[in-house]
């Protein structure tokens, strides 16, 4: 048991742990290290899947799959819901950021002044004040800035800061009316947010209600858990529950993805 544990660990490690990054000749990142040909997140899969395959008999070994798959499964949809949140901060952030800029420069503050000042309201903002104070373009930075997932709306900033240069126009009175409009359409997705957030809870609730349900079976004297554990149909059953469950939750989770523009 001291092994399967030890084995278990093992592989659960270099299937969920990040990858690192391996440095490239000016100190660049260039990607993963497990990529690199003598990296060594290879060498420990093919290691502890020839350890499960010698330690382990079939039933043990069908059910460390699933425990696996299912451990798997799971990490790959919190990195997504965290991933999610971070882009709706993100999101938030940016109108913070139009309304800070409209603010300070109706007081009559100086451009530098005020994107300086954007920096307070979101340090991610900070690419952008520097190219104001190297004289670089801004319009450019803000578009760069917007390529990251939930900073899409300093684009439009960007472009609102084009044309009043190129019309004469006033900076503040646009990016006012582009404060109005992400203001409006932040509240939509709140709404919207909200109204799917009851069906995800259903859906999390549905996935779990098969484990309550062989509890009480365990309860009035039923025997489920041996079936599963036990037999290969019940393995079999166990896997196809487990893959429908998280399958389910995965398609929800497009769904909600795909209305709120994730």
């Amino acid at each position: 048991m001291t092994v399967l544990s030890v084995v278990l660990a093992a592989l659960a490690a270099a299937l969920l742990c990040p990858p690192g990054r391996r440095p490239g000749p000016g100190g660049d990142l260039l990607g993963p290290v497990w990529a690199h040909p003598t990296a060594v997140r290879p060498v420990l899969l093919a290691g502890a899947s020839a350890a499960l395959l010698l330690w382990l008999d079939g039933r043990r070994l069908a059910l460390a799959l699933i425990v696996l798959g299912c451990a798997g499964a799971a990490a790959q949809m919190v990195s997504r819901n965290r991933l999610a949140r971070a882009a709706d901060q993100r999101r938030a952030a940016v109108v913070e950021v139009a309304e800070t800029l409209a603010g300070e420069l109706r007081a009559g503050q100086p451009l530098l002044a005020a994107l300086e000042r954007c920096t307070e309201t979101w340090a991610g903002f900070e690419p952008v004040a520097a190219a104001g104070r190297l004289g670089a373009d801004v319009p450019a930075a803000m578009r760069r800035l917007a390529r990251l997932p939930g900073a899409e709306g300093l684009a439009e900033i960007a472009t609102a800061w084009q044309v009043s240069h190129s019309s004469g126009a006033g900076l503040s009175l646009a990016l006012g009316q582009v404060t109005a409009t992400a203001r409006a359409r932040q509240s939509t997705r709140h709404v919207v947010a909200a109204e799917l957030a009851s069906a995800r809870a259903t859906a999390r609730l549905v996935a779990l209600l098969p484990v309550g349900v062989l509890v009480m079976a365990a309860g009035v004297g039923g025997r489920p858990w041996q079936f599963l554990l036990a037999s290969p149909a019940g393995l079999a059953c166990l896997a196809a529950g487990a893959a429908l469950a998280f399958a389910g939750l995965w398609w929800i989770d497009r769904i909600s993805s795909g209305v709120l523009g994730r």
